[in-house]
């Protein structure tokens, strides 16, 4: 867990640009100074490396300015420090930043008023570009209006009518841990000694919520583990918590080991080793996938009794045992805009699939990103969902669509789209801009600009939003292709960034 001072200076700085916002982000609660408790309990959990496509170890560099404690105070002091307001000619400020070299030959931009919607700035801003990451922005709000905030992902045992085989089913929950899991194991063991069961069980293991190919088309890769309705840990083979870590090939494999190791030790007898299966549908048990919206996310088996005297539409007596969930998509959000987690923003995408009555695939979960931001009154033409995370260079977003989702974020009537904006990192401080905003003029942003990050070789991008002298909260958009270095783009974006913010 991070230092509690570390946390002081998230919720600070948050506190800096939603309240001087107040009158276009209107608290979605839990608040806690500021900033949404799913943000204070998960989303700045660990150091991560920025982007979504993680490039090589940044070569040495010059002196740079104090680490975020030390420097906190100066940039809280700021609001009692004269700004100069940002003037009405933006074109002014942000062309010669625009034409940096370091952004290479394709740059587009969006600046929007996200009060009124009204664009302020805009050069090829509706020109679609691959976005890298950024694309989490489009993942998380079409999540977030298909399924709502408090959607949790359940992963959950069935057992057959005899309660010999035990089948662990997925529902594509990347953020089962083995706490999780072992609580799982201990609440199934309970149920089937309720049962009566004695003498041994076998374990079979349904990804089948899954469809089409698990391997995302980068291949093996760090920054991903095969997509899996079923993986414990997102499949990461070190303690990790986000940026690239070694990776299980078969997660669900995996993960099924251990539960039926944690089962045993729970004191079920386990015969032979866990093989993929097909649960029998549980009497007791809500269609597969879709999570409760209500709860604590800690696992709940049911009255195994009880239950036994229900039957599945085959006349079976097939019960669910056991069951845990996830954290609220909120906190899922959340987490997957200020770490870049790639494997969460997939399942995100598989999610609004399976809402939208579509494959949870690659394609089916592209279509239904495309369908929901399309019913927003957003603007997809030209839009490709190639995948959910931004690894993919086929993906296409515009800068326009990107100030437009981080908009509908902020429209008071709009509340469950709240933690994308609580997600985004905050400049110098969290996430993946931890260790950014710290040269030259780009450090009047640190703490005031939330954004989110993409990298891609030869592709970097930024959006985010910041809040003016003058209290307005604009939403950004600034893409770049064919850069030459993430160590001359990034800091050109973070430039033009930090020049919409007051200026001391």
């Amino acid at each position: 867990m991070p230092e509690p001072r570390t946390w002081q200076l998230t919720a600070c700085s948050a506190v800096l640009g939603l309240a001087l916002s107040a009158g276009a982000v209107t608290a979605a609660g839990p608040w806690d100074n500021g900033q949404r408790k799913a943000e204070r309990a998960r989303a700045a959990a660990a150091t991560p490396t920025g982007g979504a496509h993680h490039a090589a170890p940044r070569p040495p560099a010059g002196p740079q300015r104090p680490a975020p404690a030390p420097s906190a105070a100066g940039v809280l002091r700021a609001l009692d420090t004269p700004r100069t307001a940002l003037g009405s000619d933006l074109a002014a400020v942000l062309v010669p930043l625009l034409a940096d070299p370091g952004l290479g030959p394709l740059r587009t931009a969006s600046v929007v008023d996200a009060t009124t919607g009204k664009q302020l700035y805009g050069e090829g801003a509706t020109t679609p570009m691959t976005p890298a990451s950024t694309i989490k922005i489009a993942t998380s709000v079409a999540a977030l209006s298909a399924l709502g905030a408090d959607h949790r992902i359940p992963t959950t045992v069935v057992a057959s009518p005899d309660a010999r085989t035990v089948t662990l089913v997925g529902g594509g929950d990347p953020t089962l841990d083995r706490a999780r899991l072992k609580s799982l194991a201990g609440s199934t063991a309970r149920a089937l000694k309720a049962r009566g069961v004695t003498g041994g069980v076998r374990i079979a293991y349904d990804t089948r919520l899954y469809q089409g190919p698990a391997r995302h088309p980068i291949g093996p890769n760090d920054n991903i583990a095969p997509v899996s309705a079923l993986m414990l840990h997102a499949g990461r083979l070190d303690t990790s918590d986000s940026g690239p870590a070694p990776r299980s090939a078969d997660p669900a494999r995996d993960t099924a080991e251990a539960f039926a190791e944690l089962l045993a030790k729970a004191g079920t007898k386990v015969q032979g080793t866990p093989t993929p299966g097909r649960a029998p549908k549980a009497a007791n048990a809500p269609e597969a996938g879709n999570g409760s919206k209500a709860g604590n996310g800690s696992e709940a088996g049911n009255d195994p009794k009880a239950a036994d005297d229900r039957k599945a539409a085959d006349g079976s007596k097939a019960v669910q045992l056991a069951r845990t969930e996830s954290a609220p998509l909120s906190d899922l959000v959340e987490r997957t805009l200020t770490h870049s987690d790639n494997d969460l923003a997939e399942a995100l995408a598989r999610q609004t699939a399976l809402a939208r009555k579509q494959p949870a695939s690659f394609t089916g979960a592209g279509k239904a990103v495309r369908a929901e931001l399309a019913s927003l009154g957003l603007p997809t033409a030209g839009t490709r969902f190639a995948d959910g995370s931004g690894l993919s260079r086929d993906n296409r977003l515009s800068a326009a669509l990107l100030t437009g989702l981080l908009t509908r974020a902020a429209d008071p009537t709009r509340p469950a789209l709240r933690p994308v904006l609580t997600g985004l990192p905050v400049g110098g401080f969290s996430g993946t801009l931890e260790g950014r905003f710290d040269t030259g003029t780009a450090t009047t942003g640190a703490g005031l600009v939330r954004a989110k990050t993409g990298t891609l070789t030869g592709v970097n991008t930024l959006a985010g939003t910041v809040v003016t002298a003058d209290g307005r909260l604009l939403a950004f958009a600034f893409l770049a292709g064919r850069t030459p270095s993430p160590y001359t783009a990034q800091p050109a974006l973070d430039r033009l960034s930090a020049a919409l913010a007051p200026q001391g």
